[in-house]
């Protein structure tokens, strides 16, 4: 999960330093050395040089990284969309596709500007 997270948040930012995608995850650079080097090395992320900085480099998804991401992605929604038509009844399936609907306004309201590094605090109606 770790590493799915840290893919989503290169592709998310499509070009980033180690220090900003530490920020985004909410750890230590010393926490996602190492994880960088496997992900380096298992062919899902690249280092390119910095553009203004040349003691620094930016990672960025390869095409592989990608894909591979994509896939996770898709075996991902048909896991939940299994678990959602063989838990809930007719009533919960409708329920939640409204509440979907209405968490898509408020993305929208937002300019779809959510910080996803931004702790999270529960919502009381």
């Amino acid at each position: 999960m770790a590493k799915l997270s840290v893919v989503g948040q290169a592709f998310r930012a499509g070009r980033i330093t180690p220090t900003e995608l530490a920020a985004r995850e909410g750890v230590k650079i010393q926490t996602l050395t190492r994880l960088l080097s496997e992900l380096e090395a298992d062919g899902w992320l690249r280092r390119v040089p910095h553009e203004s900085d040349g003691r620094r480099f930016l990672l960025s998804l390869t095409p592989i990284g990608r894909k591979r991401l994509a896939e996770a992605g898709q075996a991902s929604d048909a896991s939940l969309a299994k678990i959602i038509q063989t838990t809930l009844q007719a009533a919960d399936v409708d329920l939640l596709l409204r509440a979907c609907v209405l968490l898509e306004r408020l993305d929208e309201s937002l300019g779809g500007a959510v910080d996803s590094s931004a702790p999270r605090r529960a919502v009381r109606a």
